[in-house]
């Protein structure tokens, strides 16, 4: 048996639940129900209110309106730990790890967190090592969390869960941070978990995961529930349409004559990743001026290091790096910034923006110094709030203020923060790893607009995604990396799912 919480959920409702922050209602007058073994889809645009009525659900917030009823009885679940105990666990969009503790230390944590000042590691390690086996999760338990990619993370924050016998489940995009494969596994694990009795409600903007994984979805826009009903009763395109209150259209790049100018060449380079293996293995590649070079591979083969070294964040151990002809090669990132490098990092609250900072501080992060910012040594607080406002409004981020924390909007609003203030800034090169990661699919349209716009610019990209219909679609040509190196270059007109996904595994066709 999957779920063996400390109770039974059989049937859960949330009845006209209403939840208000300082200038937003974030949660209006909203009733859902869910039945035992049941999965529910939970869908809206960043900032409908979707992790915001989830955190009611788990005790992190309580409710302005309305209550919580759970097998028939009115629950008050005023914390974790009283959710934790009706067995309501919950995978977070941005994780609740300790980034310097191992995976073991992380797991202990939540299980040894009340009434005892005893910890058994031994317990610990068998709980760990039960639940990899049960569910083909392959973790290492004495590696620290700062040495894990993000896919490697949201596993240790799954096992979290699992360990606690959570019998309904909570998953905040859980496949934003997944290669296709580990989505694969994934959808099949939480159909096993339903079938054993398992209640799990599955947030999350990838529609044909929502189609192949749950019973019945439930649309938020403003905050408002617009519907709530069977999966099967609408396709993927209406559900966008009901989610964004329009129809989606995804643009596809227009076929471009390729420009001779060579803006980033990446000479053989080798660089050393955080574990002291060799991430990048004599990687060679040549991006075009006012191209969208794409560069498709399974997590872990060294995207990241190769965005790092790019950017000066991680140091080159052999090759060289010329950006316009001049050799970058471990400047500092300030240098490459200076030079009109962009960077759309791949975590977005740790990298991408300083969290305890407001959206305007984030949006000028790199500018701040510089005219019409700041004159000599002092930032023109009038010139930086209409910067921050024009930014806003021009890529439609939903914030109560300029002035609010980047920690209090919802993940697609910080994604969009980030790519407000790096496309704006108008970079020679852009390095974008996983943009519309997490961004609902009006979002994911507008982001993929700005790249083809930026390209139309004679700027270039270099995409980084696990997306292939992403790469396929913006791309004029996708590069596959494999074990620090690229194997193949391919036009996109001519790249093919199935052949990019064997590429992607290793597998050089031939012919």
């Amino acid at each position: 048996m999957f779920c063996n919480g400390q109770m039974q959920i059989e049937h859960i409702e949330l009845k006209n639940i209403t939840k208000r922050f300082p200038g937003v209602l974030a949660c209006d007058n909203i009733n859902l129900a869910l039945k035992q073994g049941e999965i529910l889809a939970l869908l809206g645009e960043n900032g409908a209110g979707k992790t915001t009525l989830m955190n009611i659900l788990y005790g992190l917030y309580q409710p302005d309106e309305g209550e919580v009823i759970v097998n028939g009885r009115q629950t008050a679940i005023d914390s974790p730990q009283k959710a934790g105990a009706l067995g309501i666990g919950m995978v977070h969009q941005h994780f609740m790890l300790v980034p310097n503790l191992t995976v073991r230390e992380n797991v202990a944590l939540c299980m040894f967190n009340d009434r005892t000042f005893h910890c058994d590691i031994a317990y610990v390690t068998e709980t760990i090592n039960r639940i990899c086996t049960d569910h083909r999760i392959k973790i290492d338990p004495d590696a620290y969390i700062y040495e894990l990619s993000v896919g490697e993370q949201q596993r240790v924050e799954l096992i979290k869960a699992l360990s606690l016998g959570a019998n309904l489940l909570i998953l905040d995009e859980p496949t934003a941070v997944l290669t296709p494969q580990e989505t694969d596994k994934l959808i099949l694990l939480l159909q096993e978990m339903a079938a054993s009795g398992c209640s799990i409600i599955f947030i999350s903007h990838k529609l044909n995961e929502v189609k192949a994984v749950s019973h019945h979805v439930a649309v938020l826009r403003g905050g408002k529930l617009v519907y709530n009903g069977s999966t099967d009763d609408h396709t993927t395109n209406e559900l966008a349409s009901l989610m964004a209150g329009r129809d989606i259209n995804l643009p596809v790049a227009k076929e471009k004559e390729p420009s001779d100018k060579i803006i980033l060449d990446i000479q053989n380079v080798t660089a050393i990743g955080d574990r002291g293996t060799q991430a990048l293995n004599g990687l060679s590649l040549a991006l075009r001026k006012g191209e969208i070079m794409g560069i498709a591979g399974v997590s872990g083969n060294g995207q990241s290091e190769l965005a790092e070294v790019i950017n000066g964040i991680r140091k080159v151990q052999s090759g060289r790096i010329l950006f316009d002809g001049e050799d970058i090669t471990n400047r500092t990132p300030q240098q490459i910034i200076d030079r009109r490098m962009g960077y759309i990092p791949a975590d977005r609250l740790h990298e991408g923006t300083v969290a305890g900072f407001s959206v305007k501080e984030n949006m000028i992060l790199k500018d701040y110094a510089r005219p019409p910012l700041a004159q000599a040594t002092f930032l023109k607080d009038r010139a930086i709030c209409r910067y921050a406002n024009d930014l806003v409004a021009k890529f439609a981020i939903k914030t109560p203020s300029i002035d609010t924390t980047c920690a209090s909007l919802s993940g697609g609003n910080i994604q969009k923060v980030i790519v407000a203030r790096e496309m704006n800034r108008r970079p020679k090169v852009l390095v974008a790893v996983y943009p519309t990661r997490g961004l609902d699919m009006g979002a994911a349209e507008f982001v993929h607009s700005e790249l083809l716009a930026a390209r139309d610019k004679d700027e270039t990209v270099l995409l980084i995604s696990e997306e292939l219909e992403e790469l396929i679609n913006l791309s004029d040509r996708i590069a596959v990396i494999y074990e620090g190196k690229i194997l193949k270059i391919i036009p996109a007109k001519q790249a093919q799912k199935s052949a990019l996904g064997l590429l992607m595994a290793g597998v050089q066709s031939h012919g």
